[in-house]
């Protein structure tokens, strides 16, 4: 029996599913037809369950299948920049270049896989492929993530998450100058009917999507600044700055294709995180510094504002 908590809302339970336990569409649908899904919203068991179920953030959806058991996510001997840790969770610095999770074609060399190879347990809310993961970033995007060691504690930083209470700001180098020294960017984002992978900005039927930016400091034709999220959608920062005509540098999907600077991969970086203990309702806040490369752009640029 699997148990996933939902960190985002879904408009179809057989999507969020598949996704999440590692299956196709029919075989969720199979698992409906003989009731060995459940859900849980609000605390209530949701009757008459279908394939194109809605999904909130933080509903609970339960799975009683072999289907689900044992998918072969392998621990692995990956060194990981641990920022703190207790028998509750576990903050990292997640470098870029390690993708969260397990994805199409993609079993080993990630966060999941390196957590796995710690002694101690995670929780398996998220699901069998992203154990203690309740929050995620591109795998080029670096920085400052907590996992949960147990399910209790996943089930509060996700609320908090989903809730706003948790607070992270991030630091991205822009290709373009910003004029403006603050903003709030706010629009409707969907997938791209071109590339799935992908996400656009678009007049209707997506979701709300809110970022708020400083400028930090300017120079060389780029801008320094630091974003926070008002809400947490896929490729967020990226879209909204490629959206304002000022995209993250070096960033390979939402940018230019060739930068000053040389890098590879977005200079988009996770750079504090703010939640509250799920046992002991303290207040903590870690840091990610910026990594080298980060700091070796900003020289470049002569930006010494970091």
């Amino acid at each position: 029996m699997k148990t996933i908590i939902a960190d985002a809302a879904v408009p179809r339970l057989d999507v969020f599913v598949a996704e999440r336990a590692g299956l196709s569409r029919s075989q969720v649908k199979s698992l409906l037809d003989h009731g060995l899904i459940t859900l849980t919203s609000g605390g209530k068991p949701v009757s008459r369950l279908k394939a194109g179920s809605p999904v909130k953030t933080g509903d609970i959806i339960t799975l009683d299948s072999p289907a689900t058991r044992g998918n072969g996510l392998e621990p692995e001997d990956i060194a990981l920049q641990i920022l703190y840790e207790d028998k509750w969770l576990i903050v990292v610095d997640k470098p870029q270049g390690m993708a969260v999770h397990p994805g199409a074609g993609r079993r080993s060399g990630t966060l999941a896989n390196a957590l796995l190879g710690r002694a101690g347990g995670l929780s398996d809310a998220g699901g069998a492929d992203r154990p203690g993961i309740v929050h995620r970033l591109d795998k080029n995007t670096s920085g400052v993530m907590v996992v949960a060691k147990n399910n209790e504690a996943h089930r509060s930083l996700a609320a908090q998450i989903a809730e706003k209470s948790a607070v992270r700001t991030y630091r991205a180098i822009l290709t373009g100058i910003v004029k403006e020294d603050t903003g709030r960017i706010e629009t409707l984002l969907a997938r791209s009917k071109n590339d799935r992978k992908k996400m656009t900005v678009v007049a209707d039927g997506g979701r709300r999507a809110a970022t708020l930016y400083k400028v930090l400091c300017r120079g060389q034709g780029h801008t320094y600044a630091e974003f926070v999220l008002e809400t947490g959608r896929t490729h967020q920062i990226r879209v909204h700055a490629a959206y304002i005509n000022r995209p993250v540098a070096c960033d390979p999907e939402y940018g230019v294709k060739s930068s000053k600077l040389g890098h590879v991969g977005q200079l988009l970086h996770s750079y504090t995180l703010s939640f509250d203990h799920p046992a002991t309702g303290e207040r903590l806040s870690f840091t990610a510094p910026l990594p080298l490369y980060f700091l070796a752009a900003l020289q470049k640029l002569e930006m010494n504002c970091q």
